[in-house]
């Protein structure tokens, strides 16, 4: 049986005695991530929806009794109606249509209550839905200094559901926020809005549609049914079944009539929900403050958006990192440096001479310590994302980007997926879920993994080192051949974006509407979580994918075993890792790459920084000095059968400028399999950036010898 237009729920939520399940809901850049972990810690699991790249953060969070609560951190959203892949996600986790996520008991709806009214759009809808809702009015601290006051105990009184300031940032509200959801019950909203009086008779013919159909509860049968109604395309998919064809033919029906009454039904739903929203605001949200001139947060912007001075800050923030990166780095990357070496030897003088202490020296620990020495720039470059990301600069980068882009044919929400991919392809590509376009989506996977990942940097910094004679390489140096690296790949990126938008997936570039968060001093713990999240990320594959590979390589670099009377210096030639990088040799060649270089190729297929410890295991380079010393000077001692020496400075940069544009990382791949739901696109990822990569390698080496380098 429909219920009437009119509805106001009431009484209490049936109590479990099973732990319950927490969905934290809100807009984007509500503090929904700092505060999901001011409540979890490190108590949490990241992971992606089985189907899609969007994020998955499940935490756990303990009541006023110690009891075990789940919070599931949904992605942000505007509206239930949704406009792209995240917010279908969190549309779905709440209506219970995810097999792999059981729907929530309890939403904690954050908003932003400095932008209160435009928030509690989609706490409006939530609320449609008949669940246990506590509302939580975070930034509280901007809101008073804008001069807001908002009447809590009045809103919560009109909601009929808990409403807690907070300001999760500083901690504060946390321990009311927590009592409340330690509550065996909690209210269900009193909210009521009336429907239009054109509207309310097919909501209530299609609610009682989806109810005979589906089974649903009538208040998840009537959200679902304005949802239908506001936006067709939200809800035509429920879990994988379309709208039964009853449910399709009333919509029909109706749309047909009110298009011949001339009726806007969706525009008319959303004012009416607009006015119920404003009319709430009214009672409960006081101006004290009259702002009469611009306030830090606009004086700021008129620097850092600024058509001349945005870019000169921008660029300053990118030197800083890339100096942080040379100069904080180096001292901790010693004191790994050295704790690898005490290892290594440490099994040297534990173990007898044989092929087992070789490969636990020569693949183990030469394999895996290769690689997390880089450990600590990795981190610096995390940090310094996640720095922009909790200050709201990010957005101020998009903005000012966005002329930029639009010269390509995309616009500034591209370049935060560009931007993340500094770190690593994979979440930039995760975050292109919240572009609206479907093609300017597309453009934005293909060229994400041109922009220079954490990855490639063990690989620069090795070149780098070996490129420049002497014992050190010159801080100056370092900087401008790494800036000259992240310059090749993010120009790379924006010319396949502006090829790719002009013939594969043409289209007209989009305007874009994006909110600039408030500037915020950073949230450090937040930081540092991130931080500690991509570190253990960073080990687990340093300890399972590159120990593996090391050991393997080993293997295939120390068998068969070369027949009695033949040099002990031809068992790498011969065997199975040489035979593979000597069929490859004939393509690599005019690189100026040699049949060992092909090996380090190849494994790197599986992960880019692999190639650093490869190169370990081919010139067989014990890591026992500082910096990249010992494998630096294998490098620079190797050489081509007629004596030349193989990594000339041209060699070097060579090898710089192809993993700047190949696509060697088989996560990404998988990725942008699974986001384009097809091998279509990323075999065409791999065919164009491993073409480019031979042909840049190729100009670059040829006219470089040919110059006389």
């Amino acid at each position: 049986m429909a219920l009437p237009s009119h509805i106001s729920p009431s009484g209490p939520a049936p109590s479990s005695a099973r732990q319950p399940v927490y969905a934290i809901v809100g807009n984007p850049n509500c503090g929904k991530s700092t505060l999901f972990n001011a409540l979890t810690g490190l108590k949490q699991k990241i992971g992606n929806y089985p189907g899609v790249t969007v994020e998955k953060k499940i935490g756990t969070t303990y009541s006023q009794h110690g009891l075990p609560m789940t919070i599931i951190d949904l992605p942000g959203a505007y509206s239930l109606a949704a406009r792209s892949p995240d917010e279908a996600v969190t549309r779905d986790v709440l209506l219970g249509r995810r097999p792999d996520t059981a729907q929530p008991d309890r939403i904690l709806c954050i908003v932003d209550a400095n932008n209160l009214e435009r928030n509690l759009y989609l706490v409006h809808q939530i609320l449609d839905l008949g669940r246990p809702v506590i509302l939580v009015l975070n930034m509280m601290d901007v809101a008073r200094n804008s001069g807001i006051h908002i009447r809590t105990a009045r809103l919560e009184r009109e909601l009929g559901i808990p409403v807690i300031p907070c300001e999760a940032v500083n901690g504060k509200g946390l321990v009311e926020l927590r009592v409340a959801m330690s509550r065996a019950e909690l209210p269900l909203s009193r909210h009521a809005w009336d429907v239009p009086a054109a509207i309310a008779p097919a909501v209530a013919e299609i609610q009682a549609s989806l109810i005979d159909h589906s089974g649903k509860s009538p208040l998840i049968a009537r959200a679902e049914a304005l949802l239908l109604l506001t936006d067709q395309n939200s809800v035509r998919v429920a879990g994988s079944a379309p709208l039964d064809s009853r449910t399709t033919d009333i919509l029909q029906n109706w749309q047909k009539r009110w298009a011949a009454e001339g009726t806007d039904w969706a525009g008319t739903l959303v004012s009416s929900r607009y006015d119920a929203i404003t009319r709430l605001c009214a009672d409960t949200v006081e101006h004290r403050i009259v702002q009469t001139g611009p306030s830090s947060s606009d004086r700021i912007d008129a620097v850092v958006t600024h058509p001349i001075w945005g870019w000169l800050v921008l660029g300053g923030v990118m030197t800083l990192m890339f100096l942080s990166i040379f100069t904080l780095a180096e001292y901790p990357m010693n004191w790994i440096d050295d704790h690898v070496a005490s290892l290594a030897d440490w099994v040297k003088s534990a173990m007898p001479a044989g092929d087992l202490r070789d490969l636990l020296t020569d693949g183990a620990v030469a394999g895996v310590g290769g690689v997390i020495i880089f450990l600590p720039q990795i981190l610096i470059l995390f940090f310094f994302i996640g720095l922009l990301e909790s200050t709201g600069y990010m957005a101020r980068a998009a903005f000012i980007m966005d002329r930029l882009m639009s010269r390509v044919g995309l616009n500034g929400k591209s370049f935060i997926p560009m931007l993340s991919s500094y770190a690593c392809a994979i979440p930039g590509i995760m975050a292109t879920r919240t572009i609206e376009d479907h093609k300017d989506r597309l453009v934005t996977i293909l060229v994400a993994p041109l922009m220079s990942c954490s990855a490639r940097l063990p690989v620069y910094l090795l070149m780098i080192a070996a490129l420049v004679p002497g014992e050190r390489v010159p801080l100056p140096t370092k900087v401008g051949l790494m800036i000259l690296m992240y310059f090749l790949g993010t120009a790379g990126a924006f010319s396949f974006a502006w090829l790719f938008k002009r013939t594969l997936l043409k289209g007209e570039p989009p305007l874009m509407i994006m909110e600039l968060p408030p500037y915020r001093l950073p949230a450090v713990k937040d930081v540092a979580l991130h931080m500690l999240e991509r570190a253990w990320l960073f080990l687990k594959r340093a300890g399972t994918i590159i120990l593996g590979i090391s050991i393997v390589l080993w293997f295939l670099a120390a068998y068969p075993k070369v027949p009695a009377g033949v040099p002990p210096s031809q068992q790498l030639a011969q065997s199975f890792a040489g035979q593979a990088g000597h069929l490859l040799e004939p393509v690599i060649k005019p690189l100026g790459f040699d049949w060992q270089i092909g090996i380090g190729l190849i494994s790197s297929f599986a992960a880019r920084e692999v190639f650093v410890s490869t190169m370990g295991v081919v010139f067989n380079a014990e890591d026992n000095g500082d910096d990249t010393t010992p494998l630096r000077k294998a490098l620079a001692e190797a050489t081509w059968p007629d004596g030349r020496p193989l990594f000339t400075p041209l060699v070097c940069l060579t090898l710089m400028v192809f993993y700047v544009f190949a696509m060697q990382c088989v996560a990404t791949v998988a990725v942008v399999r699974r986001e384009t739901n097809s091998w279509r696109w990323p075999l065409f990822q791999i065919a164009y950036m491993t073409g480019t990569a031979w042909l840049l390698s190729l100009i670059v080496y040829q006219v470089g010898t040919a110059l006389g380098f």
